[in-house]
């Protein structure tokens, strides 16, 4: 007997899967589930250490505390229709297949933005490899050095505890991602033996700086520094869950819609780890 209703609560839980899913941003990002409507970063001027001699009087300094904030207000909406005799004949399977589908473009949407927010991000160009000003033109010859430069940049701003804790990240493109590659392959002794032997795969660590690949980067810009500095709030309650609509708009069908509510920020004191590498 044909279906003929959609099985919403199934539906939910198959988007629930595939937004469950390991995801770029998921590891690069700080994630927060929340149903908060802002998020808060608060973070303390640093006083000045005075000098002196004995019998110096000194001066008492107030703590300065700044509350950056942000609130959670941009949505990812995808909402679809299936038409009443297209739902008859729909199987279950085939229901199943399209809220994962769903979960999938939501996901990736995310993903797209957080990338889009490169702005944000301390601008990395082709004079921190010591070139001239501009872009850089990635190649087989210098991603050692973007590598390198991240690093260097990331020390000069004090961040070296934090990416010891959190770990490096670079995301390329696909095919910046196929010459660190045969960089890989071409220098080192195991290293380059395991690279040979099984290639490189997504989040594979290198110059101990976890890589990967995408194609959702802005042209023109990679994102790259110390993860889970970027702050990722998500709504809680609308991720995952779905609403469903009998013959929405007036089109007979059901109508099954889900949707992200989500904000991401760079704050103001990791700012100087994370970068918007601007490439050629």
């Amino acid at each position: 007997m044909s279906n003929t209703i959609v099985y919403a609560e199934d539906w939910a839980v198959k988007i629930q899967e595939r937004l469950a899913e390991p995801n770029k941003w998921k590891i690069i990002c700080r994630v927060e589930y929340t149903d908060m409507a802002v998020l808060h970063n608060p973070y303390e001027t640093d006083a000045t250490v005075q000098s002196g001699t004995r019998g110096t009087a000194y001066t008492m300094q107030d703590i300065v505390t700044t509350d950056e904030n942000i609130a959670i207000n941009t949505f990812k909406i995808l909402p679809q229709i299936i038409d009443r005799a297209d739902l008859a004949q729909t199987t279950y399977v085939s229901q199943m297949q399209k809220a994962g589908s769903q979960g999938v473009l939501l996901n990736e949407a995310i993903e797209t933005a957080v990338f889009a927010d490169y702005a944000s991000m301390t601008t990395f160009d082709n004079t921190k490899i010591g070139g001239a000003a501009g872009n850089i033109t990635v190649s087989a010859a210098n991603v050692d050095d973007i590598i390198r430069g991240i690093k260097r940049e990331v020390r000069i701003a004090n961040g070296e505890s934090v990416a010891e804790r959190e770990g490096y990240f670079i995301v390329w493109r696909p095919a910046d991602f196929e010459l660190l590659e045969a960089f890989v392959q071409a220098n080192g002794f195991s290293t380059a033996d395991g690279a040979l032997k099984d290639g490189t795969s997504q989040g594979f660590n290198y110059m101990n700086v976890q890589h990967f690949s995408s194609n959702k980067l802005t042209a023109g810009h990679l994102i790259a520094g110390v993860k889970n500095c970027y702050h990722l709030g998500i709504v809680k309650s609308t991720y995952g869950q779905i609403v469903v609509t009998q013959d929405p708009l007036n089109v007979s069908g059901i109508g099954v819609i889900s949707r992200v509510d989500f904000k991401g920020k760079v704050w103001h004191n990791v700012k100087p780890i994370l970068f918007n590498v601007t490439v050629a």
